[in-house]
């Protein structure tokens, strides 16, 4: 892992709880400075955890003390005994903190369907990401900022095309940086926070991918001319998503016709006669038909590399946008297959 630099404002802490049978630190804490903003955006799966019903209900009041992240029990699917049990956590650290409980956020992942133990502390699996600042930004705003970068980055991710019960995004800027707090866009230096912060948030977001279970080759689908970048978005994560793609890039297989079938099934408007697919630069379908002179070598090439680029043009429009997916592996399979023991 990289270095972490110090954040004025933030005091991380990990333990070993033993969630799991691991040698392994598990649970995290930090301890954040007074007055801290905090945003966040949550997963929309509708059996999604206590945790992630408590964060969302308490991220609007805008202001966090501290953190709390375990590793080995997602918590959800668990009912009551689930629910107060973060509770319990909320409390505790509420008290030794001196601070409302609902400026305490956890985070938990891991085995659905095993309530939390009490007082040992949260999980984590799934896609966790915290992001701190020492930069003094309005809670609202804040809010905004990573909203619309989750939207360009987090939101245009896929491994499986699952949606956790856990996934969450948690922002905090502790306001130690001693700057005029950032209000709106007309605040200066606005501009250029909100592009760090999406930078980062981009970063984590290709991690995430990079990291997907059983992943060797890191994939962008590219998706333009379409009818907005929405549908452009929606193109992209059927292909991201679709299996057959995926298996054809772990193979290595210049099977551009796979491509051909997610943009089909994807539900956007396309045409089969304006649609034009390539790999890695090079075109090999262009406006509904093969290029008469389409060379393969240059693709097979591309693919034996990790880093691997689809571009399909749609042709109706000016809608673009750009997904990041990995290969599907047997990798996938082992570590999924295995992963209550």
């Amino acid at each position: 892992f990289p270095a972490i630099p110090p954040i004025a404002g933030v005091t991380p802490r990990v333990a070993r709880a033993g969630y799991k049978d691991w040698g392994r630190c598990d649970l995290t804490f930090v301890e954040l400075a007074e007055g801290t903003a905090v945003a966040g955006v949550f997963t929309r799966n509708v059996c999604c955890s206590s945790e992630v019903e408590l964060g969302r209900q308490n991220v609007a009041q805008g202001r966090a003390r501290a953190l709390v992240v375990n590793a080995g029990n997602s918590n959800a699917f668990t009912g009551y005994r689930g629910r107060e049990a973060v509770e319990a956590i909320m409390a505790q650290v509420s008290a030794h903190l001196g601070c409302p409980q609902e400026q305490v956020f956890v985070s938990s992942t891991g085995v659905i369907g095993v309530p939390l133990p009490l007082m040992i502390a949260p999980d984590m699996a799934t896609m966790l990401g915290y992001i701190f600042t020492d930069a003094a930004v309005e809670p609202g705003f804040l809010q905004q900022l990573l909203s619309a970068a989750n939207q360009r980055t987090f939101s245009c991710i896929t491994v499986d095309s699952d949606t956790s019960t856990s996934d969450t995004v948690l922002a905090f800027a502790t306001g130690a940086a001693g700057n005029a707090p950032l209000i709106s866009f007309d605040s200066a230096g606005a501009d250029a926070f909100a592009a760090a912060l999406e930078d980062v948030c981009r970063q984590m977001a290709h991690l995430v991918v990079r990291d997907g279970e059983g992943a060797q080759k890191f994939i962008a689908v590219t998706v333009s001319g379409a009818v907005s970048d929405e549908s452009a978005r929606k193109v992209g994560l059927a292909i991201a998503n679709s299996p057959l793609v995926k298996t054809a890039i772990a193979g290595e297989d210049a099977n551009w016709g796979r491509v051909v079938m997610a943009v089909g099934k994807a539900g956007e408007p396309a045409d089969r006669d304006r649609l034009s697919i390539g790999f890695g630069g090079t075109w090999a379908a262009r406006e509904g038909q093969p290029l008469a002179d389409y060379d393969e070598a240059p693709v097979a090439a591309h693919l034996k590399g990790q880093d691997i680029s689809i571009e399909v043009d749609l042709g109706l429009g000016d809608g673009r946008a750009t997904v990041w997916t990995c290969d599907l592996t047997h990798g996938y399979i082992s570590i999924n297959a295995d992963y209550r023991s």
